[in-house]
């Protein structure tokens, strides 16, 4: 059969839609085979040229149906740099307690619907509404060096843990090197309370058994509960007389991993990468300057992690059809399981007065400093900026990329020019107009006005840019619903004179 020309076919798409807008479901049918046979088209296609949108007079009142507004999604942007940077899940169920935190210290004034949409919103939502900030901000995992194993002795596998009170630990090193073994460079002591996922870190000179005992004499200092045992791997500096007489000396129960069996020690090198890698990062660190700047930041870091980042733990495994199926506990701070665990008033006093931003400041101090320290030029650094200059810089930080300046790529030249001149310069105070008036309209809704008001003036491959304006308009009215009126913090600028950590003494005195 021959096919109609394109003019014919227009005239007859133009017969057909009013036809087919009032027809019932059998005629609508009926009106669609017929189209598709005279024109040779699909049947979806005919149906989408007779659903085509309505005319542009009709169309300059429709507003987008949101949800979720951009002032919560620039809310949730401030929380999520303040938790930092954690998935969607752990994230709500962190809102309860990180919003009631940031909102006593006055880095948050929300209204109160705002208020009630983050507290609701579920997690899916939340990865979505910050997918694009996300794939912005960018990030790029080093691959992990391969750690050492010392000889055989007694073990203690990871079926062994049923489930332990609270004051079980797995101890573990970090190196700073670089991804060398050579030379002279820091290691972290790292320990994990198994129950709760509490972490402490302390940073040595050198991998030696006596800075092993003070290093741990100060962890068990900082741990809100008291230390019964102690899981360590096949290290030397591990496995040796001295360690073993100060467990028995504490009466601390004194057990270790079975060699090339990382999975003994899964709660402890979990928190290697989730805590310290993802903090500190791989480039080497050495000297009693990057010792104490390594101490300070791990006197922020202990509070952050153990008071605002919730993380998962495995509640049961389940196989079925030759697959096995883990299930968790809902996502929960260290802090909080110890304090259902038993009664902490020191604990719980501590937790209410901490500032989740301010130590979220100290820490990115501490990393500019030893980003610094690392490329041996400490001249440059830390980056200087008050505690309010970083609030101010919060909601805008992920367009920056990797935040973490241990992470940082080496920055390019920012772009200062346009390829093209601006289309909507002579009529964004239209624009400003209508969305002061009709603040939820559309981008596509405007840019039909501007087509009826200037015609000719226009074409639709400039919607996009439009698009783009009136999303950054939206961003910034949404910034100062957020952050207008907010009192001026308390500013703590890092000391890192002030700074001790295991191994500097011994170094000075010998």
């Amino acid at each position: 059969m021959q096919r109609v020309s394109k003019q014919v076919r227009n005239e007859l798409v133009e017969a057909l839609r009013e036809r087919y807008k009032v027809a019932g479901k059998t005629e609508k049918s009926r009106i669609i085979e017929e189209f598709a046979a005279v024109s040779g088209y699909h049947r979806k296609h005919a149906i989408r040229l007779l659903n085509v949108r309505m005319p542009m007079a009709d169309r300059a009142g429709i507003v987008g149906r949101r949800v979720y507004n951009e002032a919560l999604k620039q809310a949730l942007v401030v929380l999520w740099e303040s938790a930092d940077r954690i998935c969607g899940k752990r994230l709500k169920a962190l809102i309860p307690s990180l919003l009631p935190a940031m909102e006593r210290h006055g880095h948050m004034k929300l209204e109160a619907t705002i208020r009630e949409q983050l507290l609701k919103v579920s997690a899916a939502s939340i990865d979505r509404l910050l997918m694009a900030v996300r794939k912005s901000a960018g990030s790029r995992r080093k691959k992990k060096p391969v750690k050492r194993v010392s000889k055989e002795i007694p073990t203690k596998t990871s079926h062994d843990w049923q489930d332990p009170l609270p004051g079980y630990l797995e101890i573990d090193f970090v190196v700073h090197g670089g991804g060398s073994m050579s030379g002279e460079f820091l290691h972290s002591l790292v320990a994990t309370d198994v129950y709760s996922g509490w972490t402490e870190a302390v940073s040595l000179l050198a991998r030696e058994q006596s800075l092993v005992v003070e290093g741990l004499k100060r962890i068990q200092r900082q741990l809100p509960v008291p230390v019964r045992g102690i899981d360590s791997d096949n290290d030397g500096a591990f496995i040796n007389d001295t360690l073993a007489s100060y467990c028995q000396r504490e009466k601390i129960t004194f057990t270790r991993s079975r060699a090339y069996h990382k999975n003994d020690q899964a709660w402890i090198e979990q928190k290697n990468g989730a805590v310290i890698r993802r903090t500190i990062g791989y480039e080497r660190l050495s000297g009693i300057v990057a010792g104490q700047a390594l101490a300070q930041l791990f006197q922020f870091l202990r509070l952050y992690v153990n008071c605002f980042q919730p993380s998962f733990k495995l509640r049961e495994r389940i196989r079925q059809a030759g697959r096995m199926k883990k299930i968790y506990h809902p996502p929960a701070t260290p802090c909080e399981r110890l304090l259902e665990k038993s009664t902490k008033e020191a604990l719980r006093k501590q937790l209410i007065e901490l500032d989740p931003v301010t130590l979220l400041y100290g820490i990115r101090q501490g990393q500019s400093a030893l980003a610094a320290l690392s490329q041996g030029d400490p001249g440059n650094g830390p980056e200087r900026q008050s505690l309010n200059e970083f609030l101010a810089k919060l909601p805008e930080m992920w367009r920056s990329g990797e935040v973490r300046a241990t992470h940082r790529n080496k920055p390019g030249k920012p772009r200062h020019w346009r390829t093209h001149e601006d289309a909507f310069a002579g009529v964004w105070t239209d624009l400003l107009l209508w969305l002061q008036h009709e603040p939820d309209c559309t981008a596509k809704s405007l840019f039909h006005r501007l087509e009826e008001k200037y015609p000719g003036c226009f074409h639709i491959g400039q919607l996009r840019t439009l698009q783009r304006r009136v999303g950054e308009w939206r961003q910034s009215m949404a910034r100062t619903l957020i952050l207008e009126g907010v009192p001026a913090p308390i500013v703590v600028e890092p000391v890192l004179q002030a700074a001790s950590f295991t191994g500097a003494e011994e170094t000075k005195a010998g």
